[in-house]
């Protein structure tokens, strides 16, 4: 094989086992997983032409040769990230690295060491009068400026953000515990510097001025910007309640159940109208319906408000939940102004560009890019498919579509053995759908959805699911 592009590599000549050349007979669009050294590689025969990429999703290494294969492009099974057969590029996320591209060769092999790649990317050249501001350390500022370097754009980039550490993977906070905060960041301090861009923590843009371009610290200093990007995401809902100030009363930043065979009670069609406490501390929590429960923590997962405010003034447009609203081009009603992330309110093109919030890690990413290239001119619309995911008591839940308004559910497999795929119907067709020990059914649902094809109700109802190629 040969190693393509590699950022801070140089590239090797490195070849395929004999094993490949002799189990290459593959059909058209089929993948095999071979292991050359202690690496897998991902073999693909696509519409005629045979190519090998790194085995291994980028994002948290789940194994690509689970996922689906649709023409040039295979989703991870997992979570939903997107890569190009042909040269590894990732394509939609989570994620930001891209994979590692080899050309198939028919020889005897010697081993392979790079599981991810990260893509070419310029740095600030001091001569470029340009700035371009990020607001908001998640992975849509992240993935922004990574697109703005990879397309050659060299002026001046500012990520300004609230928390006292570099964009870190968020997820991780719901799924582990104890974790360190230098394990999770999303990129090395050094990255930064490498690639010129500028990153300031532990600081709060509290409003933007548009006519002067420029934008106001809570510390009151300013800072002038050329393309701004509002990537300030959302925070958790408190509790209005009496009693929602008492001492143990928490938010839930990132939700997370626990189940009913796991000795939790569920209260349906019921809400919390009341909070007693004794000493300043929670002692009991009364519900509409007169039940009253015992005790000590009342943590709260009861939505979220978009992180707008510093926008109060500034002519750039929101919604009634103070969500900015933004076109497919991730572009805001004033010029040179755009959003990216939980904070917007954008058209979703598989459900005919209605307009919606997603609050997700994946869309991030993908707002992210979308918003980079169209401050470059590269004219690039926002058509990614939701794609979701949780962790519940070991068990993992993929959701991909947008259910909003669905009146029927379709289930296939068995609920009772926690092993099933539900299909969210609405108008008769598939808007969503929902498994546990399916894969990779909602990874290949998606890809249909990207490509624009219609589910239809009967094609969830029917016996035969080989349409979902699994």
């Amino acid at each position: 094989m040969n190693q393509c592009q590699e950022t801070g590599q140089t590239e090797t000549q490195e070849e395929v086992t004999e094993l490949v050349c002799q189990e290459a007979d593959l059909k058209d669009g089929q993948m095999k997983e071979v292991t050359v050294g202690d690496q897998k590689v991902l073999l693909v025969h696509s519409e005629g032409q045979y190519s090998a990429v790194g085995g291994r999703c980028s994002h948290y290494g789940a194994p690509l040769i689970k996922g689906t294969l649709v023409g040039d492009r295979v989703r991870c099974p997992f979570h939903g990230a997107c890569f190009n057969v042909r040269n590894g590029d990732i394509e939609d996320y989570p994620g930001l690295d891209s994979l590692p591209c080899y050309k198939v060769k028919w020889h005897l092999s010697q081993s392979l060491t790079a599981t991810k790649r990260v893509k070419e990317m310029c740095s600030v050249v001091p001569d470029v009068k340009h700035t371009i501001l990020l607001i908001g350390g998640g992975p849509a500022s992240l993935v922004c400026a990574e697109t703005l370097r990879q397309n050659c754009y060299q002026g001046r980039i500012i990520i300004i953000t609230k928390d006292s550490v570099p964009p870190f993977d968020k997820p991780k906070l719901s799924k582990a515990l104890n974790v360190e905060s230098s394990s999770i960041l999303l990129r090395p301090d050094d990255f930064y510097q490498r690639y010129g861009m500028e990153m300031w923590t532990k600081k709060e843009v509290v409003s933007v001025n548009p006519a002067k371009k420029e934008v106001k610290m809570s510390d009151g200093t300013l800072q002038r910007y050329d393309q701004l990007l509002i990537a300030t995401g959302c925070r958790a809902r408190p509790l209005t309640c009496p009693g929602s100030d008492l001492e143990g009363v928490k938010l839930l930043q990132s939700y997370e159940d626990m189940l009913e065979e796991k000795n939790v009670k569920f209260h349906m069609n019921d809400r919390v109208t009341e909070i007693r406490g004794e000493n300043g501390k929670v002692k009991q929590v009364v519900l509409k319906s007169g039940v009253v429960l015992e005790a000590d923590v009342v943590i709260a997962g009861i939505g979220v408000i978009p992180n707008s405010d510093l926008l109060a003034g500034s002519e750039v447009e929101v919604d009634s939940r103070k969500a900015v609203i933004v076109d497919k081009f991730m572009r805001t009603n004033v010029p040179d102004i755009f959003a990216a992330g939980d904070v917007t309110s954008f058209p979703l093109t598989i459900r005919g560009d209605q307009r919606v919030s997603i609050g997700h890690w994946q869309m991030s990413h993908a707002h992210g890019r979308v918003a980079a290239l169209n401050m470059l001119k590269k004219s690039t619309k926002i058509e990614s498919v939701p794609f979701f995911w949780t962790v519940l008591l070991g068990k993992s839940i993929r959701y991909a579509g947008y259910g909003e308004g669905y009146t029927e559910i379709i289930f296939k497999g068995k609920m009772e053995e926690r092993k099933f795929l539900a299909f969210y119907i609405k108008d008769d067709v598939v808007v969503a759908a929902a498994s546990l020990m399916f894969d990779p059914a909602v990874a290949c649902i998606a890809e249909l959805m990207a490509r624009g094809q219609i589910l239809t109700k009967a094609q969830a109802q029917a016996e035969d699911l080989s349409w979902l190629q699994i």
